[in-house]
């Protein structure tokens, strides 16, 4: 609320979320003009939400008066003498249900037009509400960060559960698909050496280290992009794609190694639940 040369001016802006800037004026008639220039503060202000401005002006009381506007009154009492002698009628018009039609009775103060310095006030007003609304959305998007964090470290710790049993990921990976291919060529003459060989290069092609290390790669990069702030919400969406990419590859090379198997699907699963509930607070940070 700003007190103006023409009264009290109050602005109300609310934003949720939106992938752009979707702009929605509501206001009186008196204060249409200044709507281009309340589009440019809001355009410099704000980079995307769905904004609603709410803008009403109060004017003084000294010139608050209502006024009967005589020609919108004559032009309704004409138009009922007009259709009673077409239909015939003898009737006369009523004045108390006249004075409530639209248009017939106005305040003094709206007949009165709002000076040129009006735009520099009701713009000094916005700027200020803007302001107001910036700092409320950074403290939501502070509290917002904040959880992430938390996320993230939960993430960190599973993977350094499932690297810590990568060794024996591999091992017992190895002594499934040999026992696999022992069962599958058996009576073919096959050197068991060679049984160990081929096991061995399957059990290679399912180590997840690389996995591992781009999922750990990416978590610092995550959280370097909610250090350095800005307009995280659309890069944090793509990186988030890439972190649930790489922790279904582990899930899907580690499927077959026993009870380990399930150990470690549960963690990958628990990863991936994690980077659900970032991925939806991600997209309400600009």
């Amino acid at each position: 609320r700003k007190e103006t040369s023409a009264g009290e001016l109050t602005i109300s802006l609310r934003a949720v979320n939106h992938r752009g800037l979707d702009l929605h004026f509501f206001y009186s008639p008196e204060l249409a003009p200044y709507e281009n220039a309340s589009r440019l503060l809001l355009k410099n202000g704000i980079v995307r939400g769905h904004v609603e401005i709410r803008t009403s002006l109060s004017r003084d009381t000294a010139e608050s008066g209502n006024l009967i506007n005589r020609a919108a009154l004559a032009r309704y009492v004409a138009d009922f003498q007009a259709a009673a002698s077409e239909l015939k009628l003898s009737a006369h018009p009523d004045l108390h249900a006249l004075l409530t039609l639209p248009g017939v009775i106005g305040r003094a103060a709206e007949q009165t037009e709002l000076g040129p310095g009006f735009e520099a006030e009701i713009s000094a007003a916005l700027a200020d509400c803007i302001l107001e609304l910036n700092d409320t959305r950074e403290r939501e998007g502070a509290a917002l960060s904040a959880h992430i964090t938390e996320e993230i470290s939960a993430i960190e710790k599973y993977i350094e559960a499932i690297g810590s049993r990568r060794r024996e990921i591999t091992e017992n990976l190895s002594k499934r698909l040999r026992s696999r291919l022992q069962e599958l060529l058996a009576g073919s003459g096959v050197p068991e050496s060679r049984l160990a060989e081929e096991a061995a290069i399957l059990a290679d092609r399912s180590d997840i280290t690389e996995e591992l290390t781009r999922l750990q790669v990416h978590i610092e990069e995550l959280k370097r992009i909610l250090a350095n702030g800005g307009e995280v919400g659309k890069r944090l969406d793509f990186l988030l794609q890439e972190l649930v990419r790489e922790a279904n590859t582990v899930l899907s090379k580690t499927a077959n190694t026993g009870d380990l198997g399930l150990e470690l699907t549960s963690a990958g699963l628990a990863i991936k639940a994690h980077l659900e509930k970032i991925r939806e607070q991600a997209l309400n940070l600009e």
